[in-house]
């Protein structure tokens, strides 16, 4: 393998939001927009790197906002669980139809669908060159897909989180708001979490902070940006220490 196709990490966590599983508008799913996360991914196994998933479930059902409309609160959140399910089959769909043997693990006991989560099967299926998919989040309410994926990298042995956006890294201000935003190619956890930068909800932010897992927020939507982004190219931004 050449040294410009040496990927930098070994085993990822990729967080995806359930609004990028939506595809422009962010809401249900698109088949286009879920394939070519697939053929990404693709791309990412292809160069001998562990992949492991963690999907979100805002583009069916967030539990905040059900709890806005009446919804119990812990209600809510096992209702956003189930819509992670939903997004983690569909995307286990797309890589397998692409020759991605892929394995979802779920938080939540539903044995017909997804195995259950259990770390020790998860990292011999990534052994076995296996793309894992963790739905479900934590399996408890009150805590969001963020945190899951924080958990999850730690306890599974990842290298680095890449949290997939819409945009290409974190900014002092929303660049879509304001044209001047300045858009940083590093940060650390204290300066982002003092600008109250939305990276990452603070639970999440707090445990990747002390077990000091960096984080890369980048474009998804752009070509081959996540095999970029594993090659070491500068893309997004970097969050760290």
């Amino acid at each position: 393998m050449k040294d410009s196709q040496r990927p930098k990490y070994g085993r990822i966590l990729l967080k995806l939001s359930g609004e990028a599983l939506g595809g422009e508008t962010g809401v249900s799913i698109s088949g286009e927009a879920v394939q070519d996360m697939a053929r990404q991914i693709r791309e990412v196994r292809e160069l001998g790197v562990q992949v492991v998933v963690v999907v979100g479930g805002g583009n069916i059902f967030r539990g905040l906002n059900g709890s806005e409309r009446g919804i119990e609160r812990a209600t809510g959140d096992y209702m956003g669980m189930l819509a992670t399910i939903i997004n983690a089959l569909a995307l286990q769909d797309a890589l397998e139809k692409i020759g991605v043997a892929t394995r979802v693990q779920s938080a939540i006991s539903m044995a017909q669908v997804a195995e259950p989560f259990i770390r020790r099967r998860a990292v011999r299926h990534l052994e076995k060159g296996r793309v894992v998919i963790f739905g479900g989040g934590t399996g408890n309410p009150y805590f969001s897909t963020d945190t899951a994926a924080a958990l999850r990298a730690n306890e599974i042995g990842a290298e680095v989180i890449l949290k997939a956006t819409k945009v290409d890294g974190i900014y002092d201000s929303d660049p879509k708001q304001n044209p001047k935003a300045k858009r940083f190619s590093t940060i650390t956890y204290l300066d982002a979490l003092q600008r109250q930068l939305k990276v990452m909800d603070s639970t999440a932010f707090s445990l990747c902070m002390d077990n000091k897992m960096p984080i890369i927020v980048f474009d998804l939507f752009r070509p081959h940006n996540l095999k970029r982004v594993v090659l070491g190219e500068k893309v997004g931004t970097v969050v760290t220490v």
